[in-house]
């Protein structure tokens, strides 16, 4: 394996949980930040903005500004920008990320409902974060548009997330629904699509080869990873599960208590 000259981490599950930190995340920060080591916080998170999510963070004590936060929103608004172009897009999410999604047009409800009886429908509907906003008439709302030819873009396809009062369902869950009543496919911007680990090497300006990917999901983050050329760091908090660990379609490069854990064994790869 080649030295590792960057470092790509999950925040939610990894380094905090419902936003607070979990033991030893920030020294562990520090301790990088201390050794130069490039880093980018890639995340699915669709709750909140880069600014916002920085903000949090750098309250939490953790070294960190939006700069170094790469997030599927921000991604899916690059992949609109490129794939569709000037599309009317309904965006369905809990949680205001708008101003991550610079040069894409977004229609609300009332704007919806108008130029939907006017055969003016939405081109493409695009599934943010599960939460109180993924009512049935809003996934409702959704299949129809496909059902009339809008494409289906989601942010992710994550199953469940780790709170603070346990795992909550997260998109995944209703989008399987919704492909299968559809019978379509969605296009994914965030983890686990290649494109996304693409952009953020392209962000630090590094190689697969010489990059290392850390997350609590086997599958999205560090399996997905490893299928692009980065080195994979699986940890046991946030939504880690063993039966899922067992389970799993493959085996990551490497298994760690924490990433609390992770200067130890970033000294023993030689970073």
């Amino acid at each position: 394996m080649e030295r590792i000259g960057a470092v790509l981490i999950d925040i939610d599950g990894v380094l905090t949980v419902s936003w607070k930190p979990l033991p030893g995340t920030v020294a562990a920060m520090e301790r990088l930040r201390e050794a130069g080591l490039p880093l980018a916080l890639v995340t699915n998170t669709t709750s909140r903005t880069r600014a916002s999510i920085a903000e949090k963070l750098v309250g939490e004590g953790f070294p960190v500004c939006a700069d170094d936060i790469l997030t599927a929103p921000a991604v899916t608004a690059a992949h609109l920008r490129e794939h569709h172009p000037g599309a009317r897009c309904l965006l369905i999410s809990t949680g205001d990320v708008r101003d991550d999604l610079a040069g894409v047009t977004l229609v609300d409800e009332d704007e919806e409902e108008s130029r939907s009886a006017h055969g003016g429908a939405p081109d493409v509907v695009v599934l943010g974060g599960a939460g109180d906003a993924f009512t049935y008439a809003a996934l409702n709302r959704a299949f129809r548009h496909v059902q009339r030819g809008a494409r289906l873009v989601a942010m992710h396809r994550n199953m469940y997330w780790r709170t603070a009062a346990g795992l909550d369902l997260d998109t995944g869950a209703f989008l399987l629904g919704l492909e299968r009543a559809a019978r379509v496919e969605a296009e994914i911007t965030g983890k686990p699509a290649a494109s996304f680990f693409a952009t953020a090497l392209a962000h630090l300006g590094a190689t697969a080869s010489h990059a290392l990917m850390v997350g609590d999901d086997i599958e999205s983050d560090v399996l997905a990873a490893q299928r692009a050329g980065l080195t994979g760091v699986l940890v046991r908090t946030g939504k880690y599960l063993p039966e899922t660990h067992r389970a799993a379609d493959g085996t990551p490069d490497h298994v760690i208590d924490s990433f609390a854990d992770l200067p130890a064994l970033l000294e023993r790869l030689g970073a």
